[in-house]
């Protein structure tokens, strides 16, 4: 029996509907195969809590965290908190202090669910992006001066490191090179952005000669939106910074029929701390308590969670039925059924136990 414990943080929105879903599937695994054990324990941090006491999380939450195998998350913001203090106050602390580099992003058509591109069904999109996670746009380098005045100026600095790009790209080339077709792109705004991205684009390459089994090329980021629209088959792994890979992976999301069945994994790949796993939908206020978010998001990055942990098996057979569910047409509003929360959970906890 192995024992792993789980840090839940469901915080915003929908956030605590679908873990808890996720939770009750995790249980129902626990329970299928009699070989592990989840242990969880939850933290309500968030909007509310920064709301009593001006902050998102106690000053101690990374310690409070460390000891934890894995850490599944919610979402975080709230319509009567900006956007940055939500943001800066939660995620993205974790995501840096726990050195979390990786933020891996799973696209695919699962069965049953209807993409908008034309003629696009399960098998014709396959994708993984891989995300700068600790760098890159979201730095937090900058500054405004001269606040309230005709001369105010603000400043966003992008900050690219030789250490971080490298790292970042030789764990994309990794990823690629352990899936069937041993293709990756690297997406750049070399031509505009020409000292980071130069250096982003250079260091590519010079990783790129490490995996010589590897194919790969490089897109302009505005031109990727065109391949990921016309020419899905074309990609396999794609690797980009911070902000272009947020981007691109709502598009991802989005062409797959619904960012409700997004995952994400922000990973520490040297394993020094416990890696974060959280659906890509955000909070979404416009449906939070009518009890209709999709908890596939949840459920798949459960099973990006299971992989990490080293339950590979359980993942495969979390995945396979969430597959059989969807392929029945037992699915939420979002994506064009009629099912609530509940039902598609309950579903999927019965396609575990008879399976």
């Amino acid at each position: 029996m192995k024992n792993y414990s789980i840090a839940a943080i469901p915080a915003d929105g929908i956030g605590p509907e679908v873990i808890s879903a996720g939770i009750d599937v995790l249980k129902a695994l626990e329970k299928r195969l009699g070989t592990l054990r989840f242990s969880f324990q939850t933290f309500e941090w968030g909007s509310d809590y920064y709301k009593a006491h001006g902050v998102m999380m106690p000053e101690d939450g990374l310690a409070q965290l460390k000891a934890f195998d894995a850490i599944y998350f919610g979402a975080v913001g709230a319509p009567d908190v900006p956007d940055h203090i939500t943001l800066w106050g939660l995620r993205l602390p974790i995501c840096q202090g726990f050195d979390q580099y990786a933020n891996v992003r799973p696209t695919r058509i699962l069965p049953g669910i209807e993409s908008p591109l034309r003629h696009a069904g399960p098998g014709a999109l396959d994708w993984v992006i891989v995300r700068e996670n600790s760098e890159g746009e979201y730095s937090g380098n900058g500054g405004r001066a001269h606040r309230g005045l005709p001369e105010e100026v603000g400043t966003e600095v992008a900050i690219f490191t030789r250490v971080g790009v490298t790292r970042i790209m030789r764990y994309a080339f990794r990823l690629a090179q352990s899936r069937p077709r041993k293709l990756l792109t690297v997406v750049t705004k070399s031509n505009a952005q020409r000292h980071g991205m130069v250096m982003w684009d250079e260091i590519a390459a010079e990783v790129a000669a490490e995996f010589p089994d590897v194919s790969w090329d490089k897109m302009l980021v505005d031109a990727m939106t065109v391949r990921m629209t016309l020419h899905p088959q074309s990609l396999d792994t794609i690797v980009a910074t911070n902000l272009h890979a947020d981007i691109l992976s709502d598009l991802a999301g989005a062409l797959a029929g619904s960012l409700g069945v997004a995952p994400t994994a922000n990973i520490d790949p040297e394993r020094r701390f416990p890696s974060m796993f959280e659906p890509i939908h955000g909070s979404a206020f416009d449906i939070t308590g009518k009890g209709i978010a999709n908890p596939v998001a949840s459920f798949w990055t459960a099973a990006q969670m299971l992989e990490h942990l080293g339950e590979a098996d359980a993942a495969a057979l979390l995945l396979s039925a969430v597959d059989q569910v969807c392929s029945t047409g037992i699915k939420t509003p979002d994506v064009g059924g009629s099912a609530n929360t509940r039902q598609v959970t309950d579903a999927v906890i019965h396609a575990i136990l008879e399976s």
